[in-house]
């Protein structure tokens, strides 16, 4: 069970939706402006937000940034755009995860408990501290230092990281990782885990292109290196 925050301006969407997710065994709260939706967010610290991006008095990327700013709330973000772009918008801007309109409230159902297993899964706090060269990771405290420097990362971006340190030098595939970080065995969201890479390649202070610890092996993963 999840207390859901739904911000959805369809009367009739916001009431069929609220009515299946708490069939479902959710606590859904309501709202139908994105204002409101970032003062529920501060005020009632939900544990998911659905948000949908049309909404009437600000627009759903305006709404995720704010609220990005206040909590790091999972974020799943209803679209009717599936393209690569649009897409990878939405992830820079700070969402977990997405679903295309039109979708079922199983689809999204499914989503949020994919979100609560993720957030549930407590294995890390019987987690050793990793050392790898240059590269230390706190599973306990979920710290991450590079040269003994602080690195400041999201909640995604540890988790990724965290799954790769498990089996370092191993490659591991973009469905392993869909399925331990995600929650999405059946895979099919690539770009979800590349343009979470690009962010964690950024903060770790290297690239694609010349990578330190994060080495790509084309058609097949990535792997995790010391970096020395």
């Amino acid at each position: 069970m999840a207390r859901v925050l739904l911000v959805e301006d369809d009367d009739a969407i916001r009431t069929s939706l609220g009515k299946s997710l708490t069939a479902a065994g959710h606590v859904v709260m309501a709202v139908a402006s994105g204002a409101d939706g970032v003062a529920a967010v501060a005020r009632d610290r939900p544990d998911v937000l659905l948000l949908d991006l049309g909404l009437p008095d600000l627009d759903g990327r305006d709404v995720l940034a704010m609220v990005r700013a206040v909590s790091d709330v999972p974020v799943i973000v209803a679209t009717a755009r599936d393209d690569d772009a649009s897409v990878v918008r939405l992830l820079d801007a700070g969402a977990d995860d997405y679903v295309i309109k039109p979708f079922s409230s199983a689809q999204i159902d499914a989503r949020i408990r994919a979100v609560l297993r993720r957030l549930g899964q407590g294995g890390e706090q019987g987690e050793s501290t990793v050392d790898l060269g240059a590269l230390r990771i706190d599973p306990r405290s979920r710290e991450v230092t590079v040269d003994g420097s602080p690195v400041d990362l999201t909640r995604k971006e540890f988790d990724l990281l965290l799954a790769l340190s498990r089996r370092p030098g191993a490659v591991v595939s973009k469905r392993e990782l869909l399925a331990e970080v995600w929650g999405l065995p059946w895979g099919g969201g690539d770009r979800t885990v590349d343009v979470h890479l690009s962010w964690l390649r950024r903060k770790l202070g290297e690239t694609a292109a010349a990578p330190r610890f994060l080495h790509s092996v084309r058609g097949v993963g990535i792997k995790l290196a010391s970096g020395d």
